[in-house]
């Protein structure tokens, strides 16, 4: 066996109960896209080797701007009718890596931790075939087609299930494919067809917070607890200029402005951008833009400040926060910056991967006082709010 571990994501349902407008694994919760969230739990675990996604063809495109800036899964696969069906597409795809052990997860299950996958692999590894289970805490009763109670089942011996489902590749892959074969496609868990195929299954510990989310209600309790939990709230800011030149546009904000002079500096001397990556850099206390992106190194010479952004952005996500807000003011005499104010906005949300009532954008002049005045160059100041998880403060003074 190769050793690799690999995870199929599984995402190509319709979610239409959740409503929202799009499938419920790309609404956002806490300002992130649920499917990102998930993804992103396996990308950065560090014995997970390969993270397959399988989606709904039609969904393409909202899963490439949910996912963007992440370091890279495997390419989508397109899913299937069933659940089941659409499983059996992702270790398709993931066969001829020859996997040793595969994880099965839900896209809508996105706070799962690196715990939990650290038990899922272990159960694999020790079972061949194991799924996450928690104890029931209510008393549950069998009743018949009258409502009326038949028995009351004892709950010690009574687990829910979630998911990621953990097996050795070659024992669930062979299961799908006969369940393929003679065309039963009802399963609705991968552990239940496994026991259909003969395999023993092991329960390990689930955890109580990897919630599937799928109803309205569900995103409303997953928002409230999970924004309840960024409760350490930074804010950082962040200044750029740069002097006019010759040229016929300038970079402001993601988006290019026709203008009778260009500027230099930086990359693409985007001030908004700049200011907006130093702020948040700085609520992070990571640096500034310089530090990460040297003006000295050659390959950042006209390179697009949106990569910058990005970065900043998703160095937030790394530690598990949100950005609760990006607000910018630009000072120049020319161009005007009211005709772009909301493309601005637009492009700028689009990197943050943050909806647009999150982001600010305003403009003013300085009277005709200092360079900014003469027409000599452009300022931006900027202020990014950041929530993160709250992990405690520590009181350093006299040593402690």
């Amino acid at each position: 066996m190769t050793g690799l571990v690999a995870a199929v994501i599984v995402a190509a349902g319709r979610g239409e109960r959740a409503g929202g407008g799009v499938p419920k694994q790309y609404r956002e919760i806490a300002g992130e896209p649920m499917i990102r969230a998930t993804l992103r739990a396996f990308l950065d675990h560090a014995r997970i080797d390969l993270v397959q996604p399988v989606i709904n063809r039609a969904d393409e495109a909202i899963y490439r701007a949910a996912i963007a800036g992440l370091k890279n899964p495997s390419p989508p696969v397109q899913g299937g009718a069933t659940r089941q069906a659409s499983v059996r597409c992702g270790l398709e795809a993931l066969a001829s890596r020859k996997p040793e052990l595969v994880l099965i997860h839900d896209a809508a299950r996105p706070f799962l931790t690196s715990a939990l996958i650290d038990r899922a692999i272990a159960a694999a590894k020790a079972t061949g075939a194991a799924v996450p289970g928690i104890a029931v805490a209510d008393t549950v009763k069998q009743i018949d087609g009258a409502a009326i109670v038949t028995e009351t089942l004892d709950r010690s011996r009574l687990r829910i299930v979630q998911t990621p489902q953990a097996f050795r590749f070659d024992l669930i892959f062979r299961a799908h494919q006969r369940a393929a074969a003679v065309g039963l496609e009802s399963f609705t868990d991968d552990a239940a067809l496994v026991e259909w195929a003969g395999q023993r299954v092991s329960v390990f510990e689930g955890e109580r917070g990897n919630v599937k989310v799928t109803t309205n209600d569900d995103f409303a309790r997953a928002e409230m607890t999970h924004i309840a939990a960024l409760a350490d709230i930074r804010t950082g800011n962040g200044f750029d200029v740069h002097a006019f030149a010759d040229g016929d546009h300038i970079m402001l904000g993601g988006v290019r402005i026709a203008h009778s002079r260009g500027v230099t500096g930086h990359s693409d001397a985007d001030v908004a951008l700049h200011a907006l990556v130093d702020a948040i850099l700085g609520a992070l206390a990571e640096g500034d833009i310089g530090s990460h992106f040297p003006p000295s190194d050659p390959q950042w010479k006209g390179a697009s400040s949106d990569r910058f952004l990005a970065f900043a952005c998703e160095r937030v996500r790394q530690r598990r926060g949100m950005i609760a807000h990006l607000d910018v003011t630009v000072v120049c005499e020319a161009p005007k910056i009211s005709p772009h104010r909301d493309a601005m906005r637009k492009r700028i949300a689009e990197i943050a991967a943050i909806s647009i009532d999150r982001v600010g954008l305003k403009a003013t002049t300085s009277e005709k006082l200092g360079f900014t005045g003469r027409g000599e160059g452009i300022v931006a100041m900027a202020t990014a709010t950041v929530r993160l998880p709250w992990t405690g403060l520590q009181d350093t003074r006299h040593g402690r």
